[in-house]
């Protein structure tokens, strides 16, 4: 098992995944996470190179649902909107939502990756489960913590990073 801090696949924007490199990996299904991978904390309202992402990956043979900690109705809201299965109150980086999501779609860990902003909470839950690991830049860092949060986690980023150009040189 990888080091459970340690994302497998590091991008800056969520858009930046495509069908073709989640099919690259095995993926059938992409949960991803919503508050700062999706849309910032601070609004619903996605880019429209995020829409239009959203409504790409709809089209393609890769289950999307999004999977967050968040016990607001924005989440709901805002999947109901975009046609977007979703699951709140997961628990990460325990593997409760997880599952339930792996469960709901009939899908093996093994060809699920889970995509969020933080490693605490979505790469250390995702190699909890199993599942592929993909680490995005926080949309907005907008607070202290949030800001504080990222510090803590460029050790793991790095390293991540090392790991793959090794990888890559092998």
């Amino acid at each position: 098992m990888p080091f459970p801090l340690l994302p497998g696949i590091i991008t800056d924007e969520l858009t930046d995944l495509t069908p073709e490199l989640l099919q690259e990996h095995g993926i059938r299904l992409l949960m991803m996470d919503f508050d700062n991978t999706i849309v910032p904390y601070t609004t619903d309202a996605p880019t429209p190179l995020m829409e239009q992402w959203l409504m790409d990956m709809a089209e393609c043979d890769i289950h999307i649902c999004v999977v967050s900690n968040s016990k607001r109705d924005r989440v709901k809201v805002f999947c109901n909107k975009y046609g977007i299965a979703c699951i709140t109150h997961a628990k990460k980086p325990f593997t409760k939502g997880i599952r339930e999501c792996l469960s709901k779609y009939g899908i093996p860990a093994s060809e699920a990756a889970l995509v969020g902003d933080q490693i605490y909470t979505d790469t250390f839950g995702a190699n909890n489960a199993g599942c592929l690991p993909i680490l995005v830049r926080a949309i907005d860092n907008h607070n202290i913590w949030l800001k504080l949060r990222h510090v803590a986690e460029l050790p793991f980023i790095f390293a991540a990073r090392k790991r793959r150009i090794n990888h890559e040189k092998s």
